[in-house]
């Protein structure tokens, strides 16, 4: 058991029969009445975000979650494979599992596989992965590069926002918590 009063960002616990995962936290103290915590959960089972109030000095249960390193292999009908690194293991994870995070992944490309228990709730991304540019419209002669930003398409189909000097077959570095362009790689 943890007290709410150590939440932290990134800690998985138990409420109500679900794993969630703290997203954000705001000890408060009004000046009339009991201090609480309100906090920003995220449902690692179905990625629904929910905002619930704790009484301060609450205790939750501290969920055991294992972060498996994995290598994601390949596409096998509506499920995708992914090798453990360090017992040569495969397991599959349903396409409508991990349809988020697919807009990132190439094959043979490191994630981190989230299990509780034996149950797999997810995959965590780097912060910032490589693509390229599979389409984009041509730069115009007299664009800058500080003004504006033109659609492109990359190579695993999600569309990011890039500025007008970047071209067909340029790699990119995009960020993966909200899809946008960091820098050439």
């Amino acid at each position: 058991m943890i007290s709410v009063n150590d939440f932290k960002t990134g800690l998985t616990i138990e409420v109500d029969g679900d794993i969630w995962r703290v997203v954000d936290f705001q000890h408060v103290k009004p000046g009339k009445g009991a201090a609480f915590v309100r906090s920003k959960l995220k449902n690692l089972r179905t990625g629904a975000v929910q905002e619930k109030t704790f009484r301060a000095g609450e205790k939750v249960a501290k969920a055991q979650i294992d972060n498996r390193k994995m290598q994601y292999l390949y596409e096998s009908g509506d499920s995708h494979v992914f090798m453990d690194l360090d017992t040569y293991e495969q397991i599959e994870i349903p396409t409508e599992q991990i349809k988020d995070e697919l807009k990132y992944m190439l094959e043979n490309m490191e994630v981190t596989v989230i299990m509780y228990g034996s149950e797999i709730l997810g995959v965590d991304l780097p912060n910032t992965v490589v693509l390229e540019v599979a389409e984009t419209e041509p730069n115009i002669k007299g664009d800058t590069s500080s003004g504006g930003s033109k659609p492109a398409t990359m190579e695993t189909g999600v569309t990011v926002n890039v500025p007008f000097f970047v071209n067909q077959g340029d790699k990119l570095i995009i960020n993966t918590t909200d899809g946008s362009y960091v820098s050439r790689a």
